[in-house]
């Protein structure tokens, strides 16, 4: 899910893991048309490096 709103508004997936202040530069470059392939590709990124570090931490919690 969070997959499909990285790639729509790929802003609000910022803020959905804990990144606001990447969402507002995100949003900024989402504005444009140009920028959004940029910002979703970004977006995208951000969830992958979120996704691997709680896997991190749920290998070393437990």
């Amino acid at each position: 899910m969070r997959l499909l709103l990285a790639l729509l508004i790929p802003w609000l997936q910022f803020f959905t893991i804990g990144r606001p202040f990447a969402g507002i530069i995100c949003l900024i470059l989402q504005i444009t048309l140009i920028g959004w392939p940029v910002a979703a590709i970004w977006s995208v990124y951000a969830l992958s490096q979120y996704k691997t570090d709680q896997k991190i931490k749920d290998a070393l919690g437990k």
